[in-house]
């Protein structure tokens, strides 16, 4: 063995295991979640105290629990989940039973429950749930309950194995409209192969950064998908926005917020002592579009509906953006008050102090 075969030895020994090491993970997730919603389910339907609970159910386990990831939100996500694919049962047992006690997981009443477990809708396309089970993670999963055409979302998931996608990919697909296009495009072997050569293959680095992997596994949250350069004028504009001085104390720096079924984050969040405003910024490391300023619009509404407090000023955002040659910023305001904005432009930095950090901040970390 020579130096460079020890690298590659030591480079395969370490993708390959890993990978087997969130598999491992993946499978667990899904059983555990999908275990929890047939418990819901089976309760709901024959539980002796249901009535007592009725439509509040899912937030008394969720209190009663108090265990990261059992959220309520969560919790009607498993319930979904089993509803979706109640033929992972097999799967799902037949894993079980190799490596865990399965008189606790599958009391008498459960195991009953599976045995009577048939799935009604036509099989012809429809694929096996073993291998359902062991090549799609929960997060895939969980997007797909949302498709309720059965031929549509075995559409999904064949792709999704064919072509290793992550999470965001499959995501982003099903947004475009693939299978729609699939379905109208004169050449679909060619819109097929293009998709392919787009695609972003998973790693174990892409596969074990998801946020129910992190739940799961009691492990600290953080920033899942951000860049090292985005990372690094992050950390620039943060201590450039305190220097100012002028009331600014930071907040929070990726707050993650829940909107509707999804979760977001914003880059920094100030508050003026001062005004007593909230100021949300958003970095982008891209050519600024509309997109950037309706998801600031969103934020803003969002904070202002549900995070100011008596007293409070509405929050104000600011999205910065950058192109290959000069630094655009765009400012997004809550708000047509006019007194505000006159206050807001008194103790903000100017429009000429963020477009000459930009720039500087891009010269020194090109």
């Amino acid at each position: 063995m020579n130096f460079e075969n020890l690298i590659a030895s030591i480079t395969t020994t370490d993708h390959v295991l890993k990978t087997e090491a969130v598999k491992a993970i993946n499978k667990a997730l899904t059983a555990r979640n999908w275990l929890v919603g047939l418990y819901i389910v089976e309760f709901e339907q024959h539980g002796e105290d249901r009535a007592e609970y009725g439509v509040k159910l899912l937030d008394s386990i969720a209190l009663q629990i108090d265990s990261k990831g059992l959220s309520a939100r969560n919790l009607k996500l498993f319930r979904q989940f089993y509803l979706a694919y109640p033929d992972l049962a097999q799967p799902i047992k037949g894993y079980l039973s190799l490596s865990f006690n399965s008189k606790k997981l599958f009391p008498t009443i459960v195991q009953s429950m599976i045995a009577q477990l048939q799935v009604t809708e036509n099989q012809d396309y429809r694929l096996n749930p073993q291998e359902i089970f062991d090549n799609l993670s929960y997060t895939h999963l969980i997007e797909l309950i949302h498709i309720k055409d059965p031929l549509k979302r075995t559409f999904y998931e064949i792709e999704c194995i064919k072509g290793v996608w992550i999470q965001r990919e499959l995501k982003r697909q099903i947004h475009s409209l693939y299978f729609e296009r699939m379905g109208l495009s004169e050449s679909p072997e060619k819109l097929a192969e293009l998709v392919k050569r787009k695609n972003i293959p998973a790693t174990p680095i892409d596969l074990i950064k998801d946020e129910h992997i992190f739940e799961f596994m009691g492990l600290p949250h953080k920033v899942l998908e951000e860049s090292e350069l985005e990372s690094a004028l992050l950390d620039h504009l943060q201590s450039f926005m305190l220097e100012l001085g002028h009331g600014f104390c930071l907040e929070a720096r990726q707050k993650r917020i829940l909107i509707g079924e999804e979760y977001y984050y914003v880059d920094l969040v100030f508050y003026h002592k001062i005004l007593k405003y909230q100021i949300l910024i958003d970095l982008k490391v891209e050519k600024f579009s509309h997109a950037h300023a309706g998801q600031m619009t969103t934020y803003l509404n969002y904070f202002k509906e549900t995070q100011m407090t008596e007293g409070d000023n509405p929050p104000i955002g600011i999205v910065l953006v950058t192109e290959q040659d000069k630094a655009l910023v765009h400012f997004a305001t809550a708000g047509n008050d006019q007194l505000f904005i006159s206050k807001y432009q008194t103790y903000l930095p100017t429009k000429e102090q963020l477009e000459g950090f930009v720039r500087k901040e891009m010269e020194l970390l090109s």
